[in-house]
């Protein structure tokens, strides 16, 4: 290739501005199918599964929604790094991918079970619920969201909130908070319901501030150098 060719990543693939929109997306969707899934499921992992009978069709719209939820995280986390650039640390880029890619395989595994319990139902309703499958799926995943999912984004938000200090990533107030929201996840997913929605609710905050920011350093400066 000649110095006059233009580059593959530094030309066609810049990363869009709108991909910060992905954080808001993310947070939104996220929103709708937890409040989807607390219309239908009891928050009480030992209740006997008289949810099944019913209507579960608010269950399976909040199922579809994950996998739209799990792309428009991605999207997100693909924003903050191209925001960061060339400033971006090896060590902390780990933890940051692996607790999002974490996060992400738990939120799809806990719906993935949820699924299963509802054909599972539908298959042989009395077989399921006087068996023990069922106490088993429903703890798996209501395991899976509120100790795993919830301690992986509180690690996932303790990691961007470190780098966003160091690299100014997000406004010194919002990345300082960061470690608030992520000790009150990571110490009050077991005690109070519902805790983990003020994860959505801090994307929406670190999405907001980067679509304010004009002044924000392009993928392709780090390449230049």
């Amino acid at each position: 290739m000649t110095s006059s060719e233009p580059s593959l990543t530094g030309t066609y693939l810049r990363t869009p501005r709108a991909a910060a929109f992905a954080g808001i997306i993310f947070s939104v969707l996220l929103f709708a199918v937890f409040g989807l899934m607390r219309l239908s499921v009891p928050a009480d992992p030992l209740e006997r599964g008289a949810w099944l009978a019913g209507d579960t069709t608010y269950v399976t719209i909040a199922m579809n929604l994950v996998p739209f939820t799990g792309v428009a995280f991605l999207w997100f986390v693909g924003a903050l790094r191209d925001r960061l650039g060339a400033r971006e640390d090896r060590f902390f880029a780990t933890v940051f991918l692996g607790s999002a890619f974490l996060l992400l395989a738990m939120l799809f595994a806990a719906f993935a079970v949820v699924g299963a319990l509802i054909m599972a139902f539908h298959a042989a309703p009395e077989a399921l619920i006087q068996s023990g499958t069922f106490h088993f799926g429903r703890s798996l995943a209501y395991g899976m969201v509120n100790i795993y999912l919830a301690k992986t984004a509180a690690v996932f938000m303790i990691t961007t909130s470190t780098i966003a200090v160091y690299t100014r990533l997000t406004p010194r107030w919002l990345a300082i908070g960061g470690y608030f929201i992520a000790a009150a996840i990571m110490f009050g997913s077991g005690y109070f319901d519902g805790s983990l929605l003020v994860f959505p609710f801090w994307v929406l905050a670190v999405s907001a501030a980067i679509l304010r920011d004009k002044q924000a350093v392009p993928s392709s400066a780090g390449l230049s150098q």
